[in-house]
């Protein structure tokens, strides 16, 4: 009776498994679909293809993008493209389940070249197509933005290719049911076979001389031998369905899952200790705190961590073209040069620099700016602009570390150099946060969560400079740049060559210049600029000052002056204040100094 059933089961299961194999091979869907843009009549100079696009499948999306020449591709964080957008017209390439959208929005018909700016993550230059795999730069949103040079239109044939969602979801059921459907019946032909063969085995011999075949059990089959053989036939075909089976998984290709973007933070990995700047500060070392993540709850309180605006790299690229540029202005004494990199005191300083050494060739040199080794940096978090970075590095010709303040006023401007600091001995530069994230902005007139409000500290500076015993004088730490103005102003004022002249000195901060941001202890890193001014006036009428021998001589041409003389400078500086509560002074950790002009009065 089971060897009725059992060449059923197995035809059965056997056609069971073809049908799932066939609905995973031959009769199945496309591995992968391509969703295409909708065509738009209207033309706008940039295109974005939005962070929908570019998220909504798990696996990931390979991207095609054609023109009929050449074209501008940059990757950037959602916001940092729309922020750059603006006002311009733009298509805007979406996602509608399994489809893509189109939509113009009106506005500007031309904006500037989007090429080169630091909001770009990344960017490349097309020749009329471009297929490629989608890979996140790091965690959040972000958008593509297509554009040729800001006036002529921009691509909009884009398509996307991702795996196929439609299953087939009965294939794998049949396979393992026609399996066990199969296997069923073999078990039943083996049983079969060995049941026979264990009674004629068993069975005792006949006891009368009637023919051995009486001793044949009623279910046997003499004509195929009494073997059971033919209950194992069977099996050497259903090797087909299994094999088949195993052979039929894997076989729908799925797109390539990209690798995870590179770990952030890999630029600054090990505590610094920076070695004594010179021989003369050999018993004054100058160390600026690791990149090491500060845990300070200080530094978290009343605000929500934010991303960096720049990316490592971003960094890195930012930091070699402003140095490149700085570098390159200083060698020509190029004033236009140098303001496409940099502005505010920086630039300033640059500038009477280049101006004093055209007049007296000895002037030394700005002290150089360098983009590596980048030793630690402090970067604001956020999609507000104006937008802050500092970077501490320190090249071969720089006796001390150097704090560069990069700032990029709106989306559409790059970073600049404000301001280039020289750390003093015996400093240390804040921590970075916590886990990567960015810092916010302290503005500079309010102490909300600090000891005193950024421009407070720095107009406090600038009383201390010019009146030593006055109010400020014990608000702020010993600093050798604090020591060194005061030391000079005092021998000035006390020198017998000066005693016919009435000298005054004066520090005026200018608010303009002054920026800040929050550090992971919940204090504050605040770089200022102050105007320095240096009076000498004779008592006495028919009295003069004499300038024979120095460079006042050289700016001013003249070797005396009975009028007198006004002599202004320019001072950087880098403050640490200190969160509020904390009994801490006010550090003075990095200055520096350049000669403006000097005028006859």
């Amino acid at each position: 009776m089971r060897n009725k059933f059992a060449v059923p089961l197995i035809v059965i299961g056997v056609l069971l498994m073809l049908i799932g194999i066939g609905q995973r091979t031959v009769w199945a869907p496309p591995s992968t679909v391509t969703a295409a843009a909708p065509s738009q009549d209207q033309e706008a100079p940039l295109t974005v293809i939005s962070s929908d696009v570019l998220t909504q499948h798990s696996d990931g999306v390979d991207v095609t993008v054609s023109a009929d020449g050449p074209f501008l591709m940059a990757v950037g964080r959602a916001d940092d493209v729309d922020a750059w957008v603006g006002d311009a017209s733009v298509l805007r390439i979406g996602a509608d389940g399994e489809s893509l959208t189109s939509e113009v929005t009106d506005g500007t018909d031309t904006v500037p070249n989007p090429a080169g700016s630091d909001l770009w993550v990344s960017e490349q230059e097309i020749e009329d197509e471009l297929t490629f795999g989608w890979e996140p730069p790091a965690a959040g949103d972000w958008q593509i933005l297509l554009a040729t040079d800001g006036t002529a239109a921009a691509p909009s044939a884009v398509s996307v290719t991702f795996a196929n969602d439609d299953s087939t979801p009965f294939a794998v059921p049949l396979i393992v049911l026609g399996a066990l459907v199969a296997v069923l019946g073999l078990a039943l032909t083996f049983m079969t076979g060995r049941g026979n063969s264990g009674r004629r085995s068993g069975g005792n011999g006949p006891s009368s001389s009637e023919p051995a075949k009486q001793a044949t059990p009623s279910g046997a089959h003499p004509a195929t031998g009494g073997t059971g053989d033919p209950a194992v036939v069977p099996a050497k075909d259903s090797k087909a369905g299994p094999a088949g089976s195993t052979q039929a998984f894997g076989i729908l290709p799925a797109l390539r899952r990209r690798g995870p973007a590179a770990a952030l933070g890999t630029v600054i990995a090990a505590g610094l200790s920076f070695g004594a700047p010179a021989a003369a500060l050999a018993a004054l070392p100058l160390t600026a705190s690791p990149a090491a993540e500060s845990t300070s709850p200080a530094a978290e309180s009343g605000s929500e961590a934010t991303p960096p605006v720049v990316l490592d790299s971003q960094l890195e690229r930012i930091l070699s073209e402003v140095a490149s540029t700085v570098t390159e202005a200083d060698a020509a004494k190029d004033a236009k040069l140098l303001a496409t990199r940099a502005a505010g005191s920086a630039a300033s300083l640059r500038e009477a620099n280049y101006a004093t050494a055209a007049k007296v060739p000895e002037t030394d040199a700005p002290e150089p700016v360098v983009a590596e080794p980048l030793m630690t940096d402090l970067i604001m978090g956020g999609t507000e602009f104006p937008r802050s970075i500092v970077a501490v590095t320190q090249g071969p010709d720089n006796e001390v570390p150097q704090a560069l303040l990069l700032v990029q006023e709106s989306a559409r401007q790059n970073y600049k150099l404000v301001s280039a600091i020289k750390m003093l001995p015996g400093t240390t530069f804040p921590k970075r946060p916590a886990n990567g994230t960015g810092v916010n902005p302290a503005p500079a007139g309010s102490a909300d969560g600090l000891d005193i409000a950024p421009q407070a500290a720095v107009d406090g500076l600038a009383d201390a400079l010019t009146n030593p015993e006055g109010a400020n004088k014990d608000t702020f730490a010993a600093n050798t740049f604090a020591e060194a103005v005061t030391k000079f102003q005092k021998t000035v004022l006390s020198s017998p060559d000066n005693e016919f002249a009435d000298i005054t000195f004066k520090h005026t901060s200018v608010p303009a210049d002054t920026r800040a941001l929050r550090t992971a202890d919940g204090g504050a890193i605040v770089f200022g600029y102050m105007d320095s001014s240096y009076a000498s006036v004779p008592r006495e009428v028919g009295d003069s000052i004499n300038l024979e021998g120095t460079v006042y001589e050289k700016l001013t041409g003249e070797t005396s002056t009975e009028a007198g003389i006004d002599v202004k400078y320019g001072e950087g500086v880098m403050l640490y204040v200190p969160p509020a509560g904390s009994t801490d002074q006010i550090q003075v950790i990095g200055a520096v100094q350049e000669l403006l002009s000097a005028t006859l009065k």
